[in-house]
């Protein structure tokens, strides 16, 4: 793991660590008792959805877990905290967010996942967290950057209690 203040970088074997990130996040998410935005960012196929289904089950939820690439929303509220899993990768102008009510998600005790955040920016707020993933090597780098002083609090908590071997590996 590498720390740059409120950064920190690991890097991701395979798919089963990528997941063991979520369920990392998960119990910092739990810890938190707040609302939080939890951006997920990266090309297709880097593993944005992968470390979703982490976190959901690392909250509790037994189904599967798809991307909401078509309906731009999958909702969790069984969950606790409640979650809004959201994919913008379709979404075509920003301004459809504010026509279905954009901002009611992000309140209250809710965790909202986004992926494709950019594609929203104007109207989302700041996220708590960004998770940035990319290629490296024969796995992936997950970079998560702290938004918020609640963000910041989950990295100094992920520092002292990261994934198990969620670093690269020099062999």
């Amino acid at each position: 793991m590498t720390i740059f203040g409120n950064e920190r970088r690991l890097f991701l074997a395979d798919d089963s660590e990528t997941e063991r990130l979520g369920r990392e996040l998960a119990r910092l998410v739990q810890g938190a008792e707040c609302a939080l935005a939890i951006y997920l960012d990266g090309d297709l196929g880097m593993g944005k959805t992968t470390l979703s289904r982490g976190l959901l089950r690392g909250l509790g939820h037994e189904g599967a877990v798809k991307s909401p690439t078509y309906t731009i929303v999958e909702p969790y509220e069984e969950l606790q905290p409640p979650v809004y899993h959201f994919d913008l990768y379709r979404l075509k102008d920003p301004e459809e967010l504010e026509f279905m009510g954009i901002r009611d998600y992000f309140n209250d005790h809710n965790l909202c996942l986004v992926e494709w955040p950019e594609r929203g920016e104007e109207l989302l707020p700041t996220a708590d967290l960004t998770v940035h993933l990319e290629t490296q090597g024969n796995g992936r780098s997950a970079i998560l950057r702290a938004g918020s002083q609640v963000g910041a609090d989950m990295l100094n908590e992920l520092e002292i209690i990261g994934p198990e071997d969620a670093h690269h590996k020099d062999s």
